[in-house]
């Protein structure tokens, strides 16, 4: 997902510090905030305002699988996959940051206070 969709600027930033257990905290607390900037904004694309149920079927339609890898700043989700319907439903509208892993390097939902939006290749 980082070498993916992240900009370069702040791709090493993100390499660097999410593997790190002691770091990574330093990245996920900033996903309140994501900003559509640190993302490569060729695969930026806008989310219409749907259901959670609708966000899944938008997302499998476009080769999420059942399950999707999570990076949230609530530390009881990050780094866990869990059922995407689940997943959305526990970050939409909560005034949370995460990003949803759909298809690895290809798809990933990012969820903030500022937004939402679908990073697709």
């Amino acid at each position: 997902m980082v070498r993916a969709f992240i900009v370069r600027e702040r791709r090493e930033r993100f390499l660097e510090l999410l593997p790190n257990p002691k770091r990574r905290r330093d990245i996920t607390r900033l996903l309140a905030h994501a900003n559509p900037n640190w993302f490569d904004s060729r695969f930026v694309k806008q989310v219409p305002n749907l259901t959670n149920q609708g966000l899944a079927k938008l997302l499998r339609a476009k080769g999420a699988r059942d399950t999707c890898w999570v990076i949230s700043e609530f530390n009881d989700m990050d780094g866990r996959e869990m059922e995407l319907l689940f997943a959305l439903d526990e970050v939409v509208g909560r005034d949370m940051g995460a990003i949803l892993c759909c298809v690895p390097g290809k798809l990933a939902f990012v969820e903030s206070e500022d937004g939402r939006f679908i990073l697709e290749k």
